[in-house]
C-alpha cells in the first residue's frame, strides 16, 4: 500500500516534531535556482516541513538577565544541530523503508553558495554542468514551512504559527513520495504589524518603512527589510563603535565586523562575547524580536500554546556600561 500523508505526519510527531505540513514541489515554481529543492532532487514530489518549538522556558534566563547560555544551547544550537537532525533522519528512514528516496534536510548548509542576503559568494563554488545550481543549494526553511501551510511570514520575516507564534525552528524532508499536500495557511492573521519586533531589535536591523515583497505559490508575501549586517552584530550582543568614540575603559568585545570596532551593547552583561555553543549558538540578544512578537501574540490570546502566567513579569533590564561594576554588587 502506498505511503500516505497521514502516516508521515503521525510518524513525524511521534519522532518529536510539534507541527507538520506537506507542500507539493510545484509550489517552488519560480524559486531562485540556488533555493530550489528540485536542484537537489530533480524527481522530488513533496517537501515535508516540521516545526520544533523553542521552549518558552529556554528564554527565561535571558529575560531575567542571569542565564544566557540556555537559549543558545537548548533553544538554538541544540535544536538545530542535535534534535532536528535526529527527527529528519529517522523520518527519512521511515520514508525510504517504504521505497521512496528522502533527503533529511535539517538545517541550511554552512557550505551554501549564497550569503545571508542571497548573493552568490565570489569564487566559492561553480556549477558542475550548464543549468545546474552551484553547490550548495540552500532551501529557505521559513518559506518551505509557509508553502507547507504551517503559518504565515511575519513583519520580522519570522515564521508565525497559530500554535507557537514565532517560537519554533524548522526542519524539512525532501522526498520522491507524492503525498497529499496541505493548503497554504488561510487562518486568522497572526501578524498585525504592531512593530514590536522593530522597536525591540537592539541593532535597529528591521526597517519600519522599507519592505520586501515576494510571490510564493501565487500568494503575495511581505516583510520588513532586514539589515543582515546590523542583525549579525546585535545578535552577538555587540554594537558598532563610532570612530570618534573615546571608550578606552572597555576592551574590544569581539573582533572587528564589517569595518566596525565592536563593543558590548546595552543588551549584554558580558565583557567579551562567550564562545559559540553548537557552532552558531551565540544569540546573546536572546532573540529580542522573537520575544517581543511572542509577548504581543500571547497578550492577544491568539496562540494555541497557552500559559498560566505572562512571559514578561518584571521591567526589562538594560546594561549601563558607564556604571562601575562594584556599585552593582554593593
Amino acid at each position: 500500500m502506498a505511503l500516505t500523508a497521514k502516516e508521515v505526519k503521525e510518524m513525524a510527531k511521534a519522532l518529536g516534531a510539534d507541527v507538520v505540513g506537506i507542500a507539493p514541489i510545484e509550489r517552488w515554481e519560480g524559486a531562485p535556482i540556488q533555493m530550489d529543492p528540485r536542484q537537489i532532487m530533480p524527481e522530488a514530489r513533496s517537501v515535508i516541513a516540521m516545526g520544533f518549538r523553542i521552549m518558552r522556558g529556554s528564554l527565561r534566563g535571558i529575560e531575567e538577565g542571569t542565564f544566557f547560555s540556555n537559549y543558545s544551547s537548548m533553544g538554538y544550537g541544540g535544536l538545530t544541530y542535535l534534535y532536528i537532525p535526529m527527527v529528519v533522519i529517522n523520518l527519512s528512514k521511515f520514508i525510504e523503508d517504504h521505497g521512496y528516496e528522502a533527503i533529511p534536510y535539517g538545517h541550511q548548509s554552512d557550505w551554501r553558495a549564497i550569503d545571508n542576503e542571497g548573493n552568490l559568494k565570489p569564487h566559492y563554488s561553480r556549477p558542475v554542468a550548464p543549468g545546474k545550481a552551484r553547490p550548495d543549494v540552500m532551501v529557505h526553511l521559513r518559506i518551505a514551512a509557509y508553502l507547507a501551510g504551517l503559518g504565515e511570514i511575519g513583519y520580522s520575516k519570522l515564521l508565525l504559527t497559530p500554535e507557537f507564534g514565532p517560537r519554533q525552528r524548522i526542519g524539512i524532508v525532501i522526498t520522491e513520495a507524492e503525498l497529499e499536500p496541505d493548503p497554504i495557511y488561510e487562518g486568522p492573521p497572526l501578524c498585525d504589524r504592531c512593530m514590536a519586533c522593530v522597536r525591540e531589535c537592539p541593532g535597529n536591523a528591521i526597517s519600519a518603512t522599507k519592505t520586501v515583497k515576494v510571490t510564493l505559490a501565487g500568494h503575495e508575501v511581505e516583510w520588513g527589510e532586514l539589515d543582515c549586517k546590523a542583525c549579525d552584530i546585535a545578535f552577538r550582543g555587540g554594537r558598532p563603535m563610532d570612530p570618534n568614540e573615546d571608550d578606552s575603559s572597555l576592551e574590544d568585545y569581539y573582533e572587528p565586523m564589517y569595518g566596525y570596532k565592536i563593543k558590548p551593547s546595552h543588551i549584554t552583561p558580558f565583557y567579551k562575547k562567550p564562545h559559540n555553543l553548537y557552532i552558531t549558538g551565540q544569540a546573546i540578544c536572546g532573540a529580542r524580536c522573537m520575544r517581543a512578537c511572542m509577548i504581543h501574540l500571547e497578550a492577544k490570546g491568539v496562540l494555541k500554546n497557552k500559559f498560566e502566567k505572562p512571559f514578561r513579569r518584571r521591567k526589562p533590564w538594560v546594561v549601563d556600561w558607564s556604571t562601575p561594576e562594584e556599585l552593582l554588587e554593593s
